[in-house]
């Protein structure tokens, strides 16, 4: 794997550190949390902009926000208990299968 993919992949999971952090702010009320989730926000675009240098902008977008979508949906049914039904899990695979194929069929 390119060092670019690898950049993307790390940009992906700081999405979902983030977004989940956005449950930990309390609308940015809370100082620790906030700041964490500004930090890995900065972190996440440094690195997928660093990415996009290199992979085609399509590519590396959807695959930063498929990252970040099926991360977010899977810590949220575990950490929040937000309900796992089976049209949910299979959207969250077919999002996976498509991060999946968009690097299978890039350059």
């Amino acid at each position: 794997m390119s060092s670019a993919w690898i950049l993307l992949v790390i940009a992906g999971l700081l999405e979902i550190c983030w977004a989940i952090g956005l449950k930990y702010t309390e609308g940015f009320t809370r100082l620790l949390p906030s700041a964490f989730t500004l930090t890995t926000l900065a972190a996440s675009m440094f690195l997928l902009a660093k990415a996009a240098q290199t992979l085609p902008i399509g590519t590396a977008y959807a695959v930063w926000v498929g990252i970040g979508a099926a991360g977010a949906g899977i810590l949220g049914i575990v950490l929040f208990k937000e309900p796992l039904t089976l049209p949910r899990l299979a959207f969250m695979v077919m999002l996976i299968v498509s991060i999946i194929g968009l690097k299978a069929t890039s350059a």
